[in-house]
C-alpha cells in the first residue's frame, strides 16, 4: 500500500499589496477613534488661526517685511502642526504597539513588522498635509493673506520641515521605552522649537543671541524659508540645509536604534 503525501500550500513571504492599504486604512480608523493628532496637529492650529485673525494688532506689517504679523504666523502654525504630529501623534502609538508586543507578533505574519511603523508614518503624514491645506487655504480664503508667490520654494521648504520633524519624531520613538517616556522627551522637544519658531513672540523680538541659535533649529529655519517663498524669494540655501541635516541625522539614528520588541 502506498501513501500519497498531501503537498503543502506555500504561504507568500508577503502579502499583496492590498493587505498594506488595509494596514494603513486600520491606522486611520484608529487615529479617528483616539484622534490625538487631529486634535492636536490640525484642529488646534486652524484654532488659533481664527485667534490671532481677531487681534488687530497682527494686522501690522511685520518689521523687516512685506508680511503682515499675521501673516508671519501662517509659517509658524504650520511648524506647530508639524511638531505636534511628529513629536506626540506618532510616537506614542509606536511606542505603545512595541510595549504590547504588537510589533513583535506581527514578525509572526507574513506582513513585516516594518508595515506597521509605515502605516503609521503615512497616517501621520495625511494629518500634515491636511493641517497645511486647511491653514494655507484659510488664510488665503477667509482671511486675505496672499498665497506664496514663490510656491516652488513654500513646497520645498514644507516638505523639508515634514521630513525633518517626522525623523526626529521616529527617533523619540526608537529610543523611548515606554508611551510615558516619549510623552516626555516629545514634551521637552516641543516647547523649546516652537519658542524659536515665534509662537509666543515675533523672532525679530527676540534677544540676537536666541535669534541665532534658532537658526539651527528645524522649525525657525523652517519659518524663515516658508517666509522667503511669501515674500516671492526663493529660500536662502541656509535654511534648506539645517532642515536637511536634521532630516538625515535624525533619520538615521532612528533606523539604527529602532527595536521591534
Amino acid at each position: 500500500m502506498t501513501t500519497h503525501a498531501i503537498p503543502r500550500r506555500i504561504m507568500p513571504a508577503r502579502p499583496p499589496g492590498r493587505g498594506f492599504a488595509e494596514l494603513v486604512k486600520m491606522e486611520a480608523k484608529l487615529a479617528l477613534r483616539a484622534p490625538i493628532g487631529l486634535v492636536l496637529g490640525v484642529l488646534l492650529p486652524a484654532m488659533f488661526l481664527v485667534i490671532f485673525n481677531a487681534i488687530p494688532a497682527l494686522k501690522k506689517p511685520a518689521a523687516g517685511t512685506t508680511l503682515t504679523l499675521f501673516a508671519q504666523y501662517i509659517p509658524v502654525l504650520i511648524c506647530m502642526s508639524l511638531a505636534l504630529i511628529a513629536l506626540v501623534s506618532l510616537p506614542i502609538p509606536l511606542v505603545t504597539n512595541r510595549q504590547a508586543g504588537v510589533l513583535r507578533r506581527f514578525s509572526t505574519t507574513p506582513a513585516p513588522p516594518s508595515w506597521l511603523l509605515a502605516a503609521q508614518v503615512l497616517t501621520n503624514l495625511a494629518m500634515a498635509v491636511v493641517a497645511i491645506v486647511i491653514v494655507v487655504g484659510g488664510g488665503a480664503l477667509f482671511f486675505g493673506v496672499q498665497l506664496a508667490p514663490q510656491l516652488a520654494g513654500f513646497a520645498v521648504s514644507a516638505i523639508l520641515a515634514v521630513v525633518a520633524m517626522f525623523a526626529i519624531g521616529l527617533l523619540v520613538a526608537a529610543i523611548a521605552r515606554s508611551p510615558a517616556v516619549a510623552g516626555v522627551l516629545g514634551t521637552v522637544l516641543l516647547y523649546p522649537l516652537l519658542f524659536f519658531a515665534g509662537l509666543w513672540a515675533p523672532r525679530q523680538d527676540l534677544a540676537l543671541v536666541w535669534q541665532h541659535i534658532g537658526t539651527y533649529t528645524p522649525l525657525c529655519a523652517a519659518v524663515q524659508a516658508m517666509e522667503s517663498a511669501m515674500q516671492g524669494h526663493f529660500p536662502a540655501v541656509q535654511p534648506l540645509l539645517v532642515m536637511a541635516a536634521y532630516a538625515v541625522i535624525f533619520g538615521v539614528a532612528a533606523v539604527r536604534l529602532f527595536r521591534w520588541e
